[in-house]
């Protein structure tokens, strides 16, 4: 892609807003690879429209998307994740509000019916059940509080071999995003993290796709593959 250096700010917006057709968007990553500036540019452009993320507030959840919720959970007699459509990377703030809903319904649902939370002998903290831009169940993350968080995957994610899954979340505003660690080989894992602040609720969860060894700014700068918020187990 040929871009003007002092466009890039608005590439960099446009990108992140999900206003990019496929084939741009897919350019911009490659480019974001080679450059520096478009990197700190998109990681700059993440950082500000976050309040984004943050302002939804919760709606009335229809009795079809609580069928759609519980078709998607596993069975608890069988463990073997849900197999998910992969979706194209489009973070418009729309379908993100609609997302966000979402997820506050799973998480609900989660907190009173995921059988492996009530079989651990530690409970997490905060569960957040994170969905993509379609409210489709993608990945639950489980935060102990003790500098050690599991993220167990429901979908099958394409990950192009230099590329990596980088789990995140946002302790506070101040702090800014904070990287949890990478899924290696796109797989459920363990993950363990520096020292953070004790997770609360409403706290956002979020994976995306990165470069092979993580985000080379130590923002989230790739595509956004789900996202939620944390609730607290009753």
């Amino acid at each position: 892609m040929t871009y003007d250096r002092a466009d890039i700010p608005n590439l960099a917006d446009d990108y992140v807003l999900g206003l990019l057709d496929t084939n741009e968007a897919r350019e911009i990553e490659h480019a974001m690879e080679r450059d520096p500036e478009m990197r700190a540019a998109i990681a700059a452009s993440r950082d500000r429209f976050l309040p984004l993320d943050l302002s939804a507030n919760p709606q009335p959840v229809s009795a079809d998307l609580w069928q759609r919720i519980e078709a998607a959970l596993p069975s608890q007699d069988n463990h073997s994740p849900v197999t998910v459509r992969q979706v194209a990377n489009d973070n418009s703030a729309r379908r993100w509000k609609f997302a966000t809903f979402a997820s506050l319904a799973a998480t609900l649902l989660m907190a009173v019916g995921l059988f492996y939370t009530l079989t651990r002998s530690v409970e997490p903290l905060v569960i957040a059940v994170l969905v993509n831009d379609k409210g489709e169940i993608q990945a639950v993350v489980e935060d102990f509080g003790n500098d050690e968080a599991s993220v167990r995957l429901l979908a099958d994610f394409a990950v192009p071999r230099d590329k990596t899954i980088q789990v995140w979340t946002l302790p506070s505003r101040d702090v800014g995003p904070v990287s949890l660690g990478l899924l290696d080989d796109g797989r459920s894992s363990s993950l363990q993290a520096r020292s953070l602040p004790k997770p609360r609720a409403d706290q956002l969860y979020e994976l995306t796709l990165e470069q092979a060894g993580g985000s080379p700014t130590g923002r989230p700068t790739g595509p956004i593959l789900a996202k939620g918020f944390a609730r607290m187990p009753r």
